[in-house]
């Protein structure tokens, strides 16, 4: 069902990104890239989607935080691909800071990204997918979109906010064969994750890795371990194909029983 399909994955040259993009690649799906990085490592892991895959992978560096370079972004897929089939809203900025101290920039930056970018990409793939009376959007929100945390105010109302942006598109579309999901990850080994667990480890200098994994999750996931980035990147693949086609306006969680805690 997926072969031929053109799948747009914002924030996906590297981390959760890529692992979606990878997965739909194995499907059968062209895949647009976005996202920031070093030219030659992105040049890279292009040519090994197409290579492994067979499918053709473009990438393209719109900064999500500027609407003028979503249209760019939305407009060079469309003309690669006909349409926009599958859109994953997946970039994402983090930042950190009590609120009276927030700086209202990273606000701003935080709801275009976070947020606004998933509007606009969505508003303009939607057409398309009228047209070919099929089309699948995945939101990726958080854990963060249904229970909240302290100094995180921006990650906290954004993901919130894409659960409702979610419901909504989801009505509009109800009646076509377009569906609107979004996925609630815990915390996988993302490369931001990862930076985080290097600096508790090196304040537990004594701990081994899987011991250090378990510990940094005590209060977070019971399962105490990282949720596989390949099995969020799974369940956006069955959202997208066959099986997803009546699952619509759905915040699903993935995370180690972190949302039943």
């Amino acid at each position: 069902m997926l072969k031929d399909k053109c799948a747009l994955i914002t924030g996906s040259t590297q981390g959760l990104g890529y692992a979606m993009a990878e997965r739909l690649a194995a499907e059968g799906c062209h895949v647009v890239l976005n996202g920031f990085g070093d030219p030659v490592e992105t040049e890279r892991k292009r040519h090994h989607l197409e290579d492994s895959h067979g499918v053709r992978v473009l990438h393209h560096g719109a900064d999500l935080g500027v609407p003028g370079e979503i249209t760019q972004l939305v407009e060079t897929a469309e003309r690669a691909f006909g349409a926009v089939d599958i859109v994953i809203n997946n970039a994402v900025v983090r930042h950190f800071a009590p609120i009276e101290s927030f700086k209202v920039e990273d606000w701003d930056r935080a709801l275009a990204v976070n947020l606004s970018a998933a509007f606009h990409v969505t508003r303009l793939a939607l057409p398309g997918m009228r047209r070919r009376d099929f089309g699948r959007i995945v939101n990726i929100s958080s854990i963060f979109g249904q229970r909240a945390i302290v100094n995180r105010v921006d990650y906290v109302t954004t993901k919130t906010a894409l659960i409702g942006f979610t419901r909504a598109v989801a009505l509009e579309v109800a009646g076509q064969n377009i569906t609107c999901n979004a996925i609630c990850p815990g915390s996988s080994p993302t490369p931001a994750i990862e930076a985080r667990l290097a600096d508790f480890m090196a304040e537990h200098e004594d701990l081994p890795r899987d011991d250090a994994v378990r510990a940094f999750m005590a209060s977070r996931q019971p399962s105490g371990r990282f949720v596989a980035m390949d099995g969020v990147a799974s369940l956006a693949a069955f959202l997208c194909g066959p099986g997803g086609r009546d699952i619509t306006g759905a915040a699903i969680p993935i995370d180690g029983g972190w949302s039943a805690s």
